[in-house]
Parts: structure tokens; C-alpha cells; sequence
């Protein structure tokens, strides 16, 4: 008398596992966004930057009441895809050009989960922690909107949208707080190795797109970083740096205009589709 009841349970498992495999679409292609505050948007988006595309969604990160959305759904993407009050950033443009690149069965979907002012180890796995111990109390606010743990917030949300596509790529923009640090490289090679782990991805599978800070000739103030972020593709194989010249930048020397982000995020996006045609 067991045996139908242990048949019947396996068929149940069996009929569970095709319906979650079915969920999933193949041409959903998810994008995880990461940084500072250049990716957390420093510039307040224009009314040209907020037409949506049906093919461009965002997942959101945090809830936002007064925008009327909620962590862990699907919103069209526009701005702001990072915190509540946040601006423009490189993701826009980049899915805005994505979707333009790619055929329209595809569709495109960003997660952004990014902390302004923050160096590349708020993003270690195992001792952001200690940083945030460290952190000044302004920038521990916004850390606490991810759960105090922004590393781990990205991995759920990155879960999450497992369940309805596909990762594709990584976008990274950071580095101005780490300025003159040797070590970077090897410290995004961590948590990107570490991404991919916890995402059940192969190694070095994933695109990372990381981005140059504000340029000498717009007068960035971190642009000595830029020939470290270089360096990038030789520590991760699989890695691409997006140029930022010609990026326009506002007076401050650390952030990009509204024009900037538009700029920077469609080369972002650009590369992307260059990189999926070879696929």
C-alpha cells in the first residue's frame, strides 16, 4: 500500500519542479547593478529620461511608498531604479540601449543596489560588516534601507529574479572612494566571484561591466583611479571597462551630469549587446 502513495509524492515533486522550470523565461535577461553613488544616481532625471519601455523592468530594491512600489516586484524602469530619492544613473541608458540592440522577444530586467560614498568593501561578503561598523552615520541610513547588508540584498533580489530569467551581466560603477587602492581589482574580484557562487552561475559565465570615474579632462577628482580600473580585465577574465571620456560632468568633480549618465550608460549598454550577439 506504500508504494502508490511514494509514486503519487515523487509525480507531485515532479509536476512542482516542471512548473517552477516553465516560470522561468529564457528571454528575460536580468542585470545586476552595483556601486556608489554615481550608480545610485547623483543627477536629477528629466522628463525625457522618464518614458518607459515595455521591454526595460526594474525589480525594485527597497519599498518606496510614495512612488507606490514595493521591494522584491516588477515595475517598469524608470527613474529612480535605486533608493526612493535617488536620480539618474548608468542603468537607465544601458537598458534603454539594450533593448533598442536586441530583438524584441527579449526582455530586460535591472536590479540596483547601490550606496553613495561607500568603497568597494560595504560589498565583501563575509567582512562588510567592519566596514559598516566604521561608516559614517549618514551613510549607515542608507546601508540600513538594504537590510544593513547591501551584499546580501543584491543576492536575494538576484534570487528572486532567478525565478522569472536569467542573469546576464553584472554592471559595476565604483572606485572614487577607493582611490589609489592597488588592491581593487582583487577586492571586485571577490565579490564577484562571490556573486556568482551564491548564484549558482559558473565561474567567470557572467559579463562585468565596470566603469571609469569622472575623466582628468572633465576634471574629475578621482580620475587617477582610472588606470587602476583598467587593470580590471586582467584580474577577471571576463571583464570590460566602459569608457567615460567625453561623460559630462558637473562642477563637484566626482559625479556626471544628467547628459553624462545618458552617455556613459548607453556605452554600458552598448558593450552589453555586443557581447550577447557573440553568445
Amino acid at each position: 500500500m506504500k508504494k502508490p502513495s511514494i509514486f503519487f509524492s515523487i509525480l507531485f515533486l515532479l509536476l512542482l519542479t516542471s512548473q517552477k522550470g516553465f516560470s522561468q523565461d529564457p528571454n528575460f535577461y536580468i542585470f545586476l547593478s552595483f556601486g556608489q553613488s554615481n550608480m545610485e544616481g547623483n543627477a536629477r532625471f528629466e522628463p525625457q529620461d522618464t518614458v518607459a519601455n515595455e521591454r526595460f523592468m526594474l525589480l525594485q530594491a527597497v519599498d518606496c511608498p510614495d512612488l507606490n512600489r514595493k521591494k522584491g516586484n516588477w515595475y517598469p524602469a524608470v527613474p529612480p531604479l535605486s533608493r526612493c530619492n535617488t536620480g539618474i544613473t548608468p542603468g537607465d541608458y544601458f537598458g534603454k540601449t539594450l533593448a533598442a540592440s536586441l530583438p524584441d522577444s527579449i526582455k530586460i530586467g535591472i536590479i540596483n543596489v547601490s550606496v553613495g560614498g561607500c568603497k568597494i568593501e560595504l560589498f565583501e561578503k563575509d567582512s562588510y560588516g567592519t566596514y559598516v561598523e566604521t561608516a559614517p552615520g549618514w551613510m549607515k541610513g542608507m546601508i540600513a534601507q538594504y537590510d544593513g547588508n547591501p551584499y546580501g540584498s543584491l543576492v536575494e533580489l538576484a534570487k528572486l529574479a532567478q525565478q522569472d530569467g536569467v542573469i546576464k551581466g553584472i554592471l559595476l560603477h565604483q572606485g572614487e572612494s577607493n582611490t589609489g587602492d592597488q588592491f581593487w581589482p582583487k577586492k571586485v574580484e571577490g565579490v564577484y566571484d562571490n556573486l556568482l557562487s551564491d548564484l549558482g552561475l559558473a565561474p567567470d559565465s557572467v559579463p562585468l561591466l565596470a566603469g571609469e570615474l569622472v575623466s582628468a579632462e572633465q576634471g574629475g577628482k578621482c580620475a587617477s583611479m582610472n588606470p587602476i580600473i583598467a587593470t580590471l580585465p586582467s584580474v577577471i577574465p571576463n571583464s570590460y571597462v566602459i569608457s567615460s571620456a567625453d561623460c559630462e560632468a558637473i562642477p563637484d568633480g566626482l559625479h556626471f551630469s544628467a547628459a553624462g549618465y545618458r552617455l556613459l550608460g548607453s556605452r554600458y549598454g552598448e558593450k552589453m549587446a555586443e557581447l550577447l550577439m557573440k553568445e
